[in-house]
């Protein structure tokens, strides 16, 4: 299957690398002379439409004037996974227990690339999918990180534990501060969903919990926020300044 992406950044990730593009459509009243010198070097097939008929064609009028038609983002087993990460490397994935929202996904893909994570791991039901918003957010990191899709987040942790990773929850409750936390091992960190938390299901599968102190007025960050804070802790403490 196909669909079509858009947004300035994901288009130059796309035609900056070898991925099939089948189509690209262009507002007439687009201006970037890069894209369009990338598009006549690959010889990718230009539709011209006005602005207002872009914005009902993809439903959508964040496009920033282009769009790509490409094949479905793949998706991989956990096996695939792991298997893909570089032999030495202390590993590093991501869990998300039921997020929704495509916004936090694209920035968790973003920070997730920005810190050398190894993949991200989303359950098959009740979850966002990899869709053109999420490309757009992710500013190219969608097709640098690697995703995986389970069926079931609780037996894909017991398989992860028997390998050797260590689980740890993002949770405020009966948790530790972050800054606490031991990071030097093979590592999956979980991350709930922006309303309910991580599952009770899943949470019996952490080893331990940590969380961000909260000072201020406000008991609650930004899913992706929390995510990205955390993420940094986890490369400080395993690259430190020397």
């Amino acid at each position: 299957m196909t669909q079509y992406v858009y947004g300035k950044n994901v288009i130059r990730q796309i035609l900056s690398s070898d991925k099939k593009v089948y189509e690209v459509i262009i507002a007439d009243s687009l201006k970037d002379k890069e894209i369009k010198r990338m598009l006549n070097e690959r010889r990718i097939p230009v539709r011209l439409l006005p602005k207002k008929k872009m914005d009902a064609f993809l439903r959508n009028d964040t496009h920033q004037g282009i769009a790509a038609k490409i094949d479905d983002y793949r998706t991989y087993t956990i096996e695939e996974l792991t298997a893909s990460i570089p032999k030495g490397k202390t590993p590093l994935m991501i869990m998300l227990d039921g997020l929704e929202d495509p916004h936090n996904l694209g920035a968790i893909l973003r920070t997730a690339d920005c810190v050398g994570a190894d993949g991200i791991i989303l359950g098959k039901h009740r979850s966002v999918a990899l869709t053109p918003t999420v490309a757009k957010v992710s500013t190219g990191a969608i097709d640098t990180v690697k995703v995986a899709v389970v069926n079931n987040l609780s037996q894909t942790l017991e398989k992860l534990k028997k390998q050797g990773f260590w689980v740890v929850g993002a949770d405020a409750q009966n948790a530790q501060d972050y800054r606490q936390g031991q990071y030097d091992v093979p590592l999956v960190l979980v991350i709930g969903s922006e309303g309910f938390g991580i599952s009770s299901l899943v949470r019996r599968h952490c080893d331990y919990a940590i969380a961000l102190p909260m000072v201020g007025s406000v008991t609650s960050l930004n899913a992706s926020v929390a995510c990205a804070v955390l993420l940094y802790e986890i490369y400080s403490q395993r690259h430190p300044l020397k």
